[in-house]
């Protein structure tokens, strides 16, 4: 079956099973392999992509499910340079073995899309889906902190008061 996306802002025709994931698609027949797959079964977020903007675990769709739609992988969030949050990753230490981030950075540009300035509670919240193997979680919390706020290299914001 033949499939049209636009990954990244380009679109890409392929045929492909119709049982393929959309991981195994973007990964193995589109050259992709910023799409991690780890569990194959949605509890890890490895695999996370944006999939018309909302974030979607690409082991869990189908390809044939992603015809015509619009996919941002971690290699279309920069194009020259990192993006703010991915330099907020870099500079504080948040990418550790590296296999978590592009799922990280998918959930971290939809929270704070939709919220630009998130609680430590909601950034621990939008990440709970997303395990990094290495526990680095202090690390990319605040690093998502640090970009909502514009990248200032600060601690994590407080929690909410109770």
């Amino acid at each position: 079956m033949r499939i049209t996306v636009t990954v990244n802002g380009r679109t890409r025709s392929a045929d492909c099973e119709p049982r393929r994931t959309l991981a195994d698609f973007l990964r193995y027949d589109l050259g992709l392999t910023g799409v991690h797959v780890g569990c194959e079964q949605g509890a890890c977020g490895s695999c996370t992509v944006l999939l018309d903007g909302a974030t979607a675990r690409s082991c869990c769709v189908l390809a044939v499910q992603a015809d015509g739609s619009d996919i941002t992988t971690v290699e279309g969030m920069a194009t020259t340079s990192l993006s703010p949050l991915q330099e907020s990753f870099r500079r504080h230490h948040a990418l550790q073995c590296g296999f978590c981030t592009p799922g990280m950075l998918a959930v971290a540009t939809e929270l704070l899309r939709d919220n630009p300035e998130p609680t430590e509670a909601e950034i621990r919240t939008a990440i709970a889906g997303n395990l990094c193997r290495c526990t680095g979680y202090h690390a990319i919390v605040t690093a998502i902190a640090a970009a909502a706020r514009g990248g200032d290299g600060g601690s994590p914001p407080s929690p909410p008061e109770a």
